[in-house]
């Protein structure tokens, strides 16, 4: 499924081609939000770009992963992903989100969540699930915009022991 809205705005999964703009769009996201992700900006752009073509390439099919992208224009605004949790198989974890500075407060993240929740819906599982670092209030504020709740679970950051995040579900 892919949504068109008002100016310009294609939201849709991944394609092989996008390798190169998606690794730019990550390396962005890196540099603007580097407690957000699970690796450095140095780690990423160090990484050979035919890393970043095998993992486009797997992302871009099946309903266990996926990768999706917002563009405006002809540029890549903003990036979800979606992975199938193998702990609770009616929920995809929504991770790796982001929207670029210029795109926030705009409605891209809600057309981005949805096009995660419909890929979800569509492989059968009803429950999207997201961690957010405690204390990134603007974050939590939007998401619960979206429909997410705090469920109460606070677990480790998976890579700064000094951290916490809160996990937030809704229905897909």
């Amino acid at each position: 499924m892919t949504t068109v809205t008002p100016a310009r705005l294609t939201v849709r999964r991944v394609r092989p081609p996008d390798a190169a703009r998606v690794r730019a769009l990550r390396l962005e996201m890196l540099a603007d939000s580097p407690l957000a992700y699970l690796e450095t900006l140095a780690d990423a752009a160090a990484r050979p770009h035919d890393e970043y073509r095998a993992r486009i390439a797997l992302m871009s099919t099946g309903d266990e992963r996926g990768q999706f992208v917002a563009e405006r224009d002809g540029r890549l605004v903003a990036h979800a992903g979606g992975l199938r949790w193998p702990e609770r198989p009616n929920t995809t974890v929504v991770f790796a989100v982001y929207v670029t500075p210029a795109c926030r407060g705009t409605g891209v993240l809600g057309e981005l969540v949805e096009e995660v929740a419909a890929w979800s819906r569509a492989a059968g599982r009803h429950r999207l699930l997201l961690e957010v670092v405690t204390g990134n209030e603007r974050a939590v504020r939007a998401y619960r915009r979206l429909g997410f709740a705090d469920s109460g679970e606070r677990v480790p950051h998976p890579t700064i022991p000094v951290l916490t995040e809160m996990r937030m579900y809704r229905r897909a």
